[in-house]
Parts: C-alpha cells; structure tokens; sequence
C-alpha cells in the first residue's frame, strides 16, 4: 500500500421521514425529494451536453465523484441506450469511498421506474464484492464499462487514470464532505481530463466555483433543479486537457501462443482490433482429450497488509471470471471455490489474524475451522484455512484454445527471432534469416523466458535489471486417473505446500514441482515423489484415494519468474507500439485477463482497471 491500509467501511441504509435515502454518516441526502433520476437528467446530463455530446463518437467517458445508490450511472446508462446515435462505447469511472451492499441497492432499485429495471437488474448481477481497490464491470454485451474505485476519494482520485470527457459531481454538501469539493480533488480531475471536458453539479457553492476556476475550468451558473435555482456547469480551459485517441482499430502482433498471449489477443480482438499470434506451437495439433486431463487453480494471494500481489491478483481473478464466463464446455473455469489450508497452528492464527485486520467481506474470504473446511473438500482435513468462494478451477489447454479461436484472432505458426522498428512507426518481425514473417502497428511480446533474448537479439535491451535477471523454473505436476465411481475428491481446491484439484474427466491433479538451474523441464519418477511428499505433510493419509495408488501421468513446463515475484507487463520506454507481458511466474492465469485488459485501456485511453501505483509496480523494471 502506499499508505496505512485502510478499512472500507460500506454504508448503511436509512431513509428520512419523507423515505429519501440518507446518509447517517455525513447527515445528508442522497437526492432531492423531486427524485434522483429527474435530477439526474437535468443536472449531469444536460448540465453536460448530454446526449448530444456523445454522439458520432467511438467512445466517451463518464466520471462521478460519488457513485452512491447508482442512480446517475443508470440514467446515463438508460439515456445512452436509447440514443440511436450513441457512442459505439461508454465508459463510466466512479468513485465511492462507502459502497452500498448489493441488498440496500436492491432495495433502493426496487423504486425505480420499470424502464429501468432490467438495467438495475444487470447491474445487480455484474456488482463486485465490497473490498477496497478497483473493479470494473463489463455491461451491455462490453459496450459499457462501469469502473468503480472504491476507498476514500483523496487516494483512489490519484489512482484513476482515464480520458474523461464529462464529470458529475455529487457528493454530500461542501459542509459535510468536503473532501468531495477540494482543490486537491478538482486537480486530479483536470488530470483525468480529456481536450474540451465539461463539468456538472447541483452544488453553487462560491467556494466551490472559485476552486474550479483555479483547477483550470471555466465556470458559470446555470438554472438549477427543483428547489435550488441556480447549479453549476464548466468546461476546461483551451490548451488544456488530453486528446481523445483516434479510436481507429490496429493491426497488432503477439509472441506467444500460452496463457499470457491469449488473455491479450482476447482482451483486444474485443476491441476490434486485428490480432496475429505468433507462435511455433500454433502448429500442434493437440488432442482434445489431452488437453482436458490437465488443470490448474486460480486462488488469489492474502497478505496482512493487503500487498501488491494479494491486490493484483484479486483483481485478476475478477477480471479472469468477467472474461471467460461465457465460455463454451471445458473452457469456461468451474467456479469450485479454494481452501488455503493452514499448514500448521502458528499459520492459522496468522490466517485468522489478517482476516480481522482485513475485514473483507465473508462472501469474498472468510476462516473456516477444521470440521467446515473437512465438509468444504469432502474429506478429513487436520486444520482449518481461508476460504476463497470465488477461486476457479481452470483447465488451461482448453481455455487457451477457446481464447486463440475468437473471432478477430489469426494463429501463425512461426518463431519470430528478431523485431525492426519501421520508420512508418509499425514494427517488423523476422525470422532467424532476416526475412519478413509479417508487420504491425503495435507489438507485444508475452513470451515469458524468451523475451529478454528477443529483446537482446533486436538490439532493444536495456538496464532492466529485474527483466534481465528473470529466472526459469522448471516444474511439473502429476496427473492421476480417477476410476468412473469414484468419489470426487477434493470438492475444491485445496492448497497448502502443494496443492490439488477436483476431478474432472476422469483425471486429478496434484502439484507441483520448482527446478531452477536445469536444462530442460521434464516429468520424471523424482518429481512425482516430491509432489506426494509435500502433499503429505498436510494431508493425512489416505485422504485422497487417487493420490498415490496408481503410476501418474506428468506434464511438464517453464516458469519465468522475477525476484520480486511480480509480472512485466508494461509499455517499452523509447519504443513505441512496444509491450511488454511476462514474468508470470506460478500466476499466469492470475494475469492473464488482466494483463489483456491493462494494455487495452492504455491504448484506447479507457479508464484503468488497476490502480496507478500498481501499474507501477509491475513497470518494466
């Protein structure tokens, strides 16, 4: 974190005697008695240009200083999708420091006028659990995104970034809240700001319009909504301001064809841009039924002080199920849920403890004690650990085969050996005789071990001492086949030093081994028996009827992993149209959704799906 960890403290419904929702909180309203969605359509909307503004456009955004009961998202929302000549796209970031549980917007949404109620009950579907950080929400079959940052507004408004067009201000009243009405606030807007960015609020408050004048908007008054008769609009000063991107589809390359590759050739065919993976092993025909026997788990990290990693990947795994839920068959992860097994009493305290300093929400993470844990797995278990709910079990052969099928996606089967930066700006790939194997306009190389080679061989490589010293590992897992009848065990994924998976297909899964130092990645007799070794420090005997009874099958791999144990997903300093997407060490499909999301944003200019400081972190370093 960058500072103490902060708890999110969610709101708590109450009303008024005229049934206007209240904050206790603060002692505010969250609308006027005249209603929120006729407010919402004469304050932010046409205090903003609105629809006006948006249309003939590729994209447009939205951004709310206090996204309270949703009631602004989903006028906007309604009014964008009734407009026949709406932006292809709209996003909209807001901020809220106490989110409302899924329950009390229930509640709220229930008033709300039956036009509107399919779009209550969609957003009732995609809205995330109530943990502090970002979240994004993929609505009207991806056309809208709703970016929500949850936390207090004076840390997450550093964190957004985006290209705004339009921002709804409306928090509590300047006297209540005034961290919603700061000239620090008003100047992390004009940050976020894009070329011509208008502003709208209910508020008139002198000192709030003197403090967006000073942030660089030009401000004036404008009829107010029912009771108040005046309200205040503004538009950024000329010379001010990010320009909008063109917003024109890309030819874009990938070196890859794994889990990193997919993840981005998904994220940005949906965008409508032309993908080429490249890849020697787009070559192979793999049997179906090979591939199905393999698995791997999707379990986010936890750490006391909710560190980079624990926030990262419980971003990437949201990210991960909004992505591949509408898989086909196989592909679509099963939403088995995880036990992080305590591995002895001094770790499940600890466990316990990072829970009540967290004070996450039990539908996300929560304690179990040894019997609850033992009827979770459907076995014996010695110790209790966390439950993740939302862990998945995935099995990445299909999934990867699904995510390079889409449409927009075209596989070559070839190894690129060395990159040319064109002076049209698009970049060349080639081959190892210094031949075209194709061009693009933008290039990404997410092909973990070989990219810094790849690099060094372009003549790109530079003082990146963490991508530089990136370590492969060698590692296998066991795969034990499991008689028709059996009893499926575990029901989840358990994890401890080790690890194993449910059944499927007639197929378990245990793991898993690391070899630095070695030539080549194998599976042998020698790592088998280190698997069953781990697993059985924790487990006790006999707990898992296929582990150990049959001679298993292997499969073997490379990890690439950074020191810090954090992935390299970041633009290339001085090379533009350059990325960089690897180093994902034993969380690829941690990464992988987001990682494809993350490069999207930054090329389209849409709202981030992580935070700035995390972006940071995971720069190439």
């Amino acid at each position: 974190m960058s500072g103490p960890y902060e708890v999110l403290e969610p709101a708590v419904w109450s009303e008024d005697a005229r049934g206007v929702p209240r904050s206790a909180r603060y002692g505010d309203i969250y609308h006027g008695a005249a209603g929120a969605l006729a407010q919402a359509r004469h304050v932010f909307l046409q205090g903003n240009g609105l629809p006006a503004r948006w249309r003939g456009r590729a994209a447009f955004t939205l951004c709310e200083t206090g996204f309270g009961l949703g009631q602004n998202f989903l006028a906007a929302w309604q009014a964008w999708q009734d407009d026949p000549r709406r932006s292809q796209h709209l996003h909209y970031l807001a901020f809220e420091a106490h989110p409302f549980s899924l329950d009390d917007l229930r509640r709220c949404w229930r008033r709300l006028p039956d036009a509107l109620q399919p779009l209550a009950d969609a957003l009732a579907a995609a809205w995330p659990p109530l943990l502090p950080g970002v979240h994004r929400l993929d609505l009207a079959d991806g056309r809208l995104s709703l970016t929500l940052l949850f936390g207090d507004v004076r840390r997450t408004a550093r964190q957004a970034q985006a290209c705004v067009d339009a921002f709804l201000l409306d928090g509590f009243a300047p006297r209540v809240n005034p961290d919603m009405w700061s000239p620090a606030l008003f100047g992390q807007l004009r940050r976020l700001a894009a070329v011509g960015a208008t502003a709208a609020s209910w508020c008139a408050a002198g000192q709030v319009r003197r403090d967006l004048r000073d942030a660089g908007f030009l401000v004036s008054r404008a009829p107010g909504f029912a009771d108040k008769r005046d309200m205040t609009v503004a538009v950024l000063r000329p010379g001010l301001g990010t320009p909008p991107p063109s917003g024109q589809p890309q030819r874009i390359a990938i070196v890859g064809g794994g889990v990193a590759g997919a993840g981005i050739a998904q994220a940005l065919a949906l965008r409508g841009h032309a993908i080429e993976v490249w890849d020697p092993a787009c070559a192979l025909d793999v049997p179906r039924a090979f591939r199905q026997r393999g698995a791997a788990a999707l379990v986010p990290a936890l750490s006391p002080d909710d560190d980079t990693r624990s926030r990262l990947s419980r971003v990437g795994l949201q990210r991960a199920r909004a992505r591949w839920r509408d898989l086909l068959a196989d592909a679509r992860p099963e939403a088995c849920g995880a036990l992080v097994c305590a591995q002895d009493d001094a770790q499940a305290h600890a466990q316990q403890r990072a829970l009540a300093r967290l004070r996450f929400p039990a539908g996300w993470v929560q304690w179990l004690d040894a019997a609850q844990a033992s009827a979770r797995a459907g076995l014996g278990l010695a110790r209790g650990g966390l439950w993740f709910a939302q862990a998945l079990r995935v099995c990445p052969g299909e999934l990867v085969a699904a995510l390079l099928s889409g449409d927009g996606i075209v596989r070559r089967a070839a190894r690129v050996e060395r990159l040319r930066a064109l002076p049209s700006g698009a970049w060349q790939l080639l081959d190892a005789q210094g031949g075209e194997l194709g061009q693009a306009d933008q290039l990404v190389l997410a092909n973990a071990r070989h990219a810094p080679a790849l690099l060094a061989a372009s003549g790109l490589l530079s003082d990146w001492p963490v991508l530089v010293g990136l370590t492969p590992l060698a590692g296998q897992v066991s795969l034990y086949p499991v008689p028709d009848g059996a009893d499926a065990v575990p029901r989840c994924v358990l994890s401890g030093k080790g690890y194993c998976l449910p059944p499927r297909h007639g197929w378990a899964v245990a793991g898993s081994t690391y070899r630095p130092h070695v030539a080549e990645s194998v599976a042998d007799a020698a790592g088998h028996q280190d698997i069953l070794a781990q697993l059985g420090r924790w487990l006790p005997d006999g707990a898992l009827p296929w582990l150990g009874r049959a001679a298993p099958d292997g499969w073997a791999g490379w990890r690439a992993a950074t020191r810090d144990h954090l992935p390299v997903i970041d633009a290339v300093p001085r090379h533009p149209g350059l990325w960089l997407a690897c180093a994902y060490g034993s969380r690829g499909l941690t990464w992988s959704a987001l990682a494809g999301d993350l490069i999207a944003a930054r090329l389209a200019a849409e709202p981030w799906p992580i935070e700035r400081e995390l972006q940071r972190r995971i720069r190439l370093r």
